[in-house]
């Protein structure tokens, strides 16, 4: 059960990164409609963060709600975040 709250605070930890991102990071040309995509793109990234980091952090006991996975997540979802908002945005 504590890997599965671990995996939640995760999701929302993502989305607030993404939400926060596009506060930051704010684009003139933008159409309407990115809310909802970088908030699933934030969670999305850092259940996978989330998984790196305790896969490299803490192998022979992996819980969700460690530090590794935690700063894994944060990592990830702020970087995917960014390169959507700035990165890729600005190529296409």
């Amino acid at each position: 059960m504590q890997n599965w709250i671990g995996i939640a605070i995760w999701i929302v930890m993502g989305a607030s990164i993404g939400l926060l991102m596009k506060a930051i990071i704010s684009r003139p040309e933008e159409q309407p409609g990115h809310t909802q995509i970088i908030a699933v793109l934030g969670a999305f990234a850092a259940v996978i963060g989330g998984m790196l980091g305790v896969g490299t952090f803490h192998l022979y006991e992996p819980l969700a709600i460690s530090v590794g996975g935690m700063a894994g997540a944060a990592v990830f979802a702020t970087f995917m975040t960014f390169v959507y908002r700035w990165g890729l945005r600005s190529l296409i």
